[in-house]
């Protein structure tokens, strides 16, 4: 029989990732979290930090790179303020907590402001400042990342995709979200490409001759062992602003292993010199601005729509059917979804059934 791509309904797909990591040891509550924040991406239609990511970290606890029992500890606090030792635990729970310290703070003095260290992948920037919208405030999310961009006018992989995310509420029926790698893609959109057979967009990554590389297979294998390296936003060089993509990665390196005096650069990479595993160590930061500190939210909700509206008011380019600003698609993808269910290609349809198989889970209906 010929493999098709199924649709998964998504409370199936979320019990099931959440008895994934219960069955390697995460704690019920803290499963749910992780769970969620998978499930949240694919609702947003962002694959490549979705299910599709369950094998890495069910791969990562298995080789102990992370601890699957959270340890959450602040090591250091001030009104507004707190810095959080994550024991390279999972990086979702981890996240969570932070950012709900940030707004438990922000709720009290206007303002607050997490950053954590030893933690692991959380997932996608933006379920984190969306907590904030949950609560009528603005939420942040920074996060640095194992080294595969490059710097401009370098070859070598140094920073990580280092993504930034701002959102906020607005009087739309959906929040602002802004939710970008400071790199032109992720290694997780070439997993993707790879799964389905397809090749590297030219652009997206450089060898260590400075060659534009397409063969997805290879720049997978590759970039583990540093031969090849993503490209920051802009591309290559600084003439269509590959500077100003470099300088962003590194203003989200300083916040995160800056101000929880955390890891940073290569020392994030999951390996010893000699190729040993261990684990990534990331830093993150996080920061909830309480709105009704400066305005009334109802007066900030009408001017963040009003900014929104106008944009996708403007004339549009010559055969362009509509103007879009952030977190419109991905709330009309979440709507989707959630009739349709969460599409499960073939390949992700093995990785999932060796879990299940290795764990002796109930069954899923692939």
């Amino acid at each position: 029989m010929r493999e098709r791509t199924v649709m998964v309904p998504v409370e199936d797909l979320r019990r099931f990732v959440r008895d994934v990591f219960v069955g390697v040891g995460t704690a019920p509550e803290d499963a749910a979290i992780a769970a969620e924040v998978l499930l949240a991406s694919d609702l947003r239609g962002i694959e490549s930090h979705g299910v599709s990511r369950l094998k890495m970290y069910y791969d990562w606890i298995r080789k102990g790179i992370i601890s699957p029992q959270v340890r959450f500890e602040v090591v250091g606090e001030g009104p507004t303020t707190a810095v959080v030792d994550g024991h390279t635990s999972l990086g979702h729970p981890i996240a969570h907590r932070a950012m709900t310290l940030a707004i438990a703070k922000a709720s009290q003095y206007g303002l607050g402001a997490v950053a954590v260290r030893n933690s692991s992948h959380y997932g996608i920037a933006g379920y984190y400042a969306l907590m904030a919208v949950r609560e009528g405030m603005i939420g942040l999310s920074f996060t640095n990342a194992r080294p595969s961009v490059a710097p401009t006018f370098s070859v070598e992989p140094m920073l990580g995709t280092n993504p930034i995310a701002f959102a906020c509420p607005t009087d739309e029926p959906f929040p602002f979200c802004f939710d970008a790698a400071t790199s032109i893609t992720q290694r997780g959109k070439i997993e993707v490409l790879a799964r389905e057979g397809k090749p590297t967009p030219a652009g997206w990554v450089v060898d260590r001759e400075g060659n534009l590389a397409t063969d997805t297979t290879a720049i997978l294998q590759g970039i583990p062992k540093e031969l090849y390296a993503l490209l920051p936003l802009g591309g290559a060089g600084e003439e269509m602003g590959g500077h100003k993509g470099y300088g962003l990665a590194t203003m989200v390196e300083i916040l995160c292993a800056g101000l929880s005096a955390g890891s940073f650069l290569w020392a994030l990479s999951g390996m010893d010199r000699d190729g040993t595993p261990r684990p990534h160590r990331l830093a993150h930061f996080f920061v909830a601005v309480a709105i009704e500190q400066f305005v009334p939210l109802d007066e900030f909700r009408a001017t963040a729509g009003g900014i929104l509206r106008e944009l996708r008011g403007a004339e549009l380019a010559p055969g362009a059917e509509r103007i879009y600003t952030a977190g419109e698609k991905a709330h009309a993808q979440s709507e989707r979804i959630l009739r349709e269910g969460v599409p499960i290609t073939p390949a992700l349809q093995r990785e999932l059934k060796l879990i299940q198989a290795e764990l002796g889970l109930a069954g899923l209906p692939l």
